[in-house]
């Protein structure tokens, strides 16, 4: 609990136990967080329990320890991190493979994640059907290009044989070259890709969801996905990870190359600027996030997992 008038630290306590791996994460409506775990192990493996699930904490000042229950309904997989549209309630998630998928979970009760609901996977729309959001081999996609949404249908969602990112793609859905941070911004969900674009230096898209986003009538005006950055220079960008929406409305993006680890800015028309370098050491940089008042950006090196808390001024928010 960091006072950001004062810029020191209240308290500090564990707010939960018993998972593995956590990873990014995200940020609920109602004020909770939603933690990831970036693992699918099984009890055949030494842990008490099935892994790869999503679990809810809530964002409190108040020192307490959320219960460990996991969200099954949300799938079991290599889960990176999740994002939230109020407007529809739909819950997006993005999966750390070099063949994962782009989820969108339809939450049964959009305020009760442990109600259940359904799973999605993002597919290609029919007249771009083919298309490699990678970009490995080629250019598939231009940045700026824009390819219409469509979303399968996923079943047996706890994966027990860790299978869910294949049976969705027999469905057709796209393959994303390692999905990572993701954040909602208010004109749509970004989302980075490590290993995206011809030098695998990394990709950053723009979800825009339809307005009538997780119902039928969707299909009349289909949400959109964007190729919002893709460098393709590691000078540039090198293998965006987590990233934030900042108050002003662009986006903070972590590094996880090699060599020099840089926070990244990105501004709204896709263009990257440095914007921090850990003169620390070589580790990487990791969940950034800004405080609820918008004063101070704290950002964790993940060796030997420190957090920091840096302040402004910062720009005025883009209108």
């Amino acid at each position: 609990v960091w006072n950001t008038r004062s810029g020191t630290l209240d308290r500090q306590f564990q707010s939960l136990a018993g998972t593995i791996r956590n990873c990014a994460g995200g940020v609920t409506p109602w004020g909770s967080w939603i933690s990831c775990e970036e693992a699918t192990k099984e009890p055949a493996t030494g842990t008490a329990q099935p892994h790869g699930f999503n679990f809810e904490v809530p964002a409190a000042a108040d020192p307490r320890r959320a219960r460990p229950a996991p969200l099954r309904a949300m799938g079991r997989f290599n889960h990176e991190a999740v994002a939230i549209d109020p407007r529809s309630g739909c819950v997006y998630q993005t999966e750390d493979r070099e063949d994962g998928l782009l989820y969108r979970f339809l939450p049964s009760d959009r305020t009760k994640l442990a109600a259940g609901g359904r799973l999605q996977a993002f597919r290609v729309c029919e007249c771009k059907r083919g298309t490699d959001v990678r970009s490995w081999d080629r250019q598939q996609v231009a940045v700026g290009e824009s390819i219409g949404a469509e979303w399968v249908e996923l079943t047996d969602v706890e994966s027990p044989n860790d299978d869910l990112r294949l049976r969705g793609a027999a469905l057709g859905a796209a393959p994303f070259a390692r999905g990572e941070g993701m954040w909602r911004g208010d004109d749509g969900i970004y989302f980075a890709c490590t290993i995206g674009g011809p030098a695998k230096k990394g990709q950053i898209f723009r979800y825009v969801p339809s307005p009538f986003e997780g119902t039928p009538r969707e299909t009349d005006e289909p949400g959109f996905l964007e190729l919002f950055a893709e460098p393709d220079d590691a000078a540039r960008l090198d293998m965006g990870d987590n990233l934030t929406v900042a108050p002003w409305g662009e986006l903070i993006v972590c590094e996880d190359g090699s060599g020099e680890q840089y926070l990244r800015h990105v501004d709204a028309h896709g263009e990257v600027w440095p914007f921090a370098r850990n003169a620390l050491n070589g580790s990487e940089f990791a969940g950034a996030v800004f405080s609820p008042d918008g004063t101070t950006l704290f950002v964790n090196i993940m060796q030997p997992g420190i957090t920091l808390a840096v302040t402004g001024p910062w720009p005025a928010r883009n209108v």
